[in-house]
């Protein structure tokens, strides 16, 4: 068995093996085809060629892993390196293919920096994934190790140590009603000055303050770029893609909570996948108004607004001690999937 770089002619190999773990049920991914690898593993971010690696004896393709190198991509951490994913031939397991891989990516990793190698949100090559028990709805990332999957247990037995732990939820928008007390939520923020709802990015108002108190600069990146767009009126120019490549037609809507000039509350930007699934960023709440019922009626208004945009479905991730599994769950949402964010120190 020899471990080296993918070749162009591997391709449908590849396939072969990756759709024989599809089909069998043992990973949640989409069905590879050739335009979905090149989308994926050839022009996205931080991909390299050097980094898909497949183990092949006798012509035949008996697994393949794919990772990604410090410092390559726009939001790399210092001397962290991400591994995708790795899948073996059926036929091939309990044969060392997987630790052979897994060897041979740790050491590219290390000889280009890496002090870690992780399986999480972070890394930039967003796999698909199909929500068990649905009609083909579906997630654009995976935020972790799933812990259905069958190699779950490979990743355990190879070092890799567990760090957090998310959960999938998913809601079904054609059986969303706004929970009661929503609306007088609402009316009692607006009492106290807090107005809720679409933000009109001209008043220009400050959410630095939130985004350094939460400690998130993703967030502050995440309203600039919306902000942006609204204040040129089109799709701001270093605007990322979403799972299925589509830059919207216009500025997307941003929910917001806001008082004296300042956001204090954010959840967005609105917008339909061509899945049908609502997509948003996530949710966030200025630690000096939390518990107060914001992030309740800002998820809610966003519901709202995804069966105002025909989305058919919506999905998220969070932790799997959030205590805002609760406002998700009294909006009718459902856990449907835990991962894991795993480590391994090299």
């Amino acid at each position: 068995m020899q471990i080296r770089p993918m070749r162009p002619e591997d391709l449908g190999e590849v396939i072969r093996v990756w759709n024989a773990c599809v089909d069998a049920g043992e990973v949640l991914y989409y069905p590879l085809t050739e335009d979905y690898f090149r989308r994926k593993f050839v022009e996205g971010e931080g991909c390299e060629p050097a980094n898909l690696l497949v183990a092949e004896e006798g012509g035949r393709v008996a697994g393949f892993i794919h990772g990604v190198a410090p410092e390559t991509f726009r939001l790399a951490r210092p001397g962290q390196a991400y591994l995708t994913c790795v899948l073996v031939d059926p036929a091939r397991r309990g044969q060392g293919v997987g630790r052979a891989l897994l060897e041979a990516l740790k050491a590219a990793m290390k000889a280009r920096g890496a002090a870690a190698l992780s399986v999480s949100s972070v890394n930039p090559v967003n796999l698909d994934w199909r929500i068990p028990g649905t009609p083909g709805h579906d997630h654009n990332n995976m935020p972790g190790v799933d812990n259905g999957c069958a190699g779950f247990g490979f990743f355990g037995h190879s070092g890799f140590a567990r760090r957090h732990d998310e959960v999938s939820m998913y809601i079904n928008l054609a059986d969303y009603r706004m929970p009661e007390g929503v609306a007088d939520l609402r009316a009692r923020l607006a009492a106290e000055g807090v107005y809720t709802g679409p933000y009109d990015a001209g008043q220009r108002c400050d959410f630095d303050g939130m985004c350094d108190r939460v400690g998130s600069d993703y967030w502050r990146d995440v309203l600039r770029t919306e902000t942006a767009a609204w204040l040129a009126g089109e799709p701001n120019a270093d605007q990322r893609m979403w799972a299925d490549g589509i830059r919207p037609a216009g500025p997307r809507t941003i929910l917001a909570a806001v008082t004296e000039g300042h956001i204090v509350g954010f959840t967005g930007p609105v917008d339909r996948q061509k899945s049908g699934r609502g997509w948003f960023t996530g949710i966030c709440t200025d630690p000096l108004y939390e518990r107060r019922g914001i992030a309740t009626v800002l998820f809610n208004l966003l519901m709202q607004a995804f069966v105002e945009e025909g989305a058919a479905f919506s999905t998220l991730f969070t932790g799997t001690d959030n205590h805002a599994q609760k406002i998700y769950r009294n909006a009718g949402m459902r856990p449907v999937r835990q991962f894991s964010i795993m480590t391994l120190d090299l």
